[in-house]
């Protein structure tokens, strides 16, 4: 069956970095575009970032200049490298996989980011 694993996450001082990795497996993984999206406590999931097959990037402008999406087809991999990291970006991070033609729409199980002092 179709894995993501995310990890990278962990306990970091505001004004940090961290760096999320996402490995897809059994998929064709140049075929998705990828997500992360985040869940913060008592708060929906909402999308961060996205990356396109062809390699377009957007994504929400709280994250904007300090967040930036990538992808390494050959390794199956989605990165997000953050910085400048805020107590508001304290979430549950989750990967995303979508082909909208497929109809497939896949979800990891997530990585805590935990922004304290």
């Amino acid at each position: 069956q179709v894995q993501l694993v995310e990890s990278g996450g962990g306990l970091v001082q505001p004004g940090g970095s961290l760096r999320l990795s996402c490995a897809a497996s059994r998929i064709i993984f140049s075929l998705y575009t990828m997500a992360w999206y985040r869940q913060a406590p008592g708060k929906q999931r909402e999308l961060v970032a996205t990356i396109t097959t062809a390699g377009t990037t957007n994504s929400v402008d709280s994250v904007k200049g300090r967040f930036t999406v990538s992808r390494d087809n050959a390794k199956n991999t989605v990165y997000l490298e953050m910085s400048s990291l805020k107590h508001e970006d304290t979430a549950v991070y989750y990967c995303n996989a979508k082909n909208v033609r497929l109809g497939h729409n896949y979800w990891g199980q997530g990585t805590q980011v935990t922004v304290s002092s």
